[in-house]
């Protein structure tokens, strides 16, 4: 055990320096022999080599550090190895215990050796059963976090994609753009539309904005507020928005709670505001002679 500061003694790390090639057989075993074992999103020999430049990593930091305090700076390459292996299985689809068997699968086979190398001193096993316990255990634990961190970014990186998948701006006419809304209007998700009704507003140089309200299913004060500054974001660019989609239902909702749309062109249906945005721009639809 680590006292006064001073690092743990223990076997594990001459052990797994002599028998390395033996445990790392036995090492993969264990993982192919699992339950957990997704061969579908690996390959054999990617998990060969990931295992075995885990446990070069392993020995080499046993050997130069405390076994037990894997913050401490010789850890550190273990630590980047295990990062980078949690971030990749994430992004793949494993689970966090399918990614944490990787490490707690190790124990049996560095258990099995530490058996063979004290004979019969079951003092000294016992010792060396703590030891690689609280190592394991330790690196499993980091594993599972570092896990938890990188599923939650592809999450949040998937739900972007589908916020801008799910409000896209379509150019209806040289000079008329439409952001047809669906779902609810929150702040991240007025955000996306603002910015991207800035962006094609600035590459297709239009000059009317027709925001469809029409899949949206409840007008509410903030909701309102959130309107109001994409209409003013795309004023200060130089084009006019028209709202349409108002059904009696939100308009009695709207003058309910004072919501002040004056100055703004609001519209029943999409065709009133296409309309609207054509006579203003001169322009006519005229049926094929």
């Amino acid at each position: 055990m680590a006292k006064g500061g001073k690092s743990t003694k223990s076997r594990i790390p001459e052990m797994l320096k002599k028998h390395q090639k033996d445990v790392l057989k036995d090492w993969i075993k264990e993982q192919m022999a699992a339950l957990t074992l997704r061969s579908d999103l690996m390959k054999e020999k990617e998990l060969y080599d990931q295992s075995a430049e885990f446990i070069g990593l392993f020995i080499d930091a046993a050997q130069r550090g405390d076994i037990t305090d894997i913050q401490a700076p010789e850890w550190t390459k273990v630590r980047e190895m295990l990062a980078g292996l949690s971030r990749s299985r994430a992004e793949l689809g494993f689970t966090p215990t399918e990614t944490a068997t990787f490490v707690f699968s190790l124990k049996q086979p560095i258990l099995s050796r530490l058996r063979l190398e004290v004979g019969e001193d079951s003092d000294g096993f016992a010792d060396e059963v703590w030891v690689a316990t609280v190592l394991l255990d330790k690196l499993g634990l980091y594993t599972m976090e570092t896990y938890q961190k990188s599923r939650d970014l592809v999450i949040m990186r998937q739900q972007q994609e589908i916020m801008e998948l799910s409000t896209p701006v379509v150019k209806l006419w040289e000079g008329i753009l439409a952001v047809p809304m669906i779902g609810t209007l929150d702040s991240a998700r007025t955000q996306v539309v603002t910015e991207t009704l800035l962006r094609r507003i600035i590459e297709t140089g239009s000059t009317i904005a027709i925001i469809d309200i029409t899949g949206v299913p409840a007008v509410d004060t903030l909701v309102a507020q959130h309107l109001l500054k994409t209409v003013s974001a795309a004023r200060l660019m130089g084009a006019e928005c028209i709202i349409s989609g108002i059904s009696p239902q939100i308009a009695q909702t709207i003058v309910t709670l004072g919501v002040e749309l004056s100055g703004i062109i609001t519209k029943a249906t999409m065709a009133d505001a296409i309309s609207v945005a054509m006579e203003r721009l001169r322009l006519s639809i005229v049926p094929v002679q």
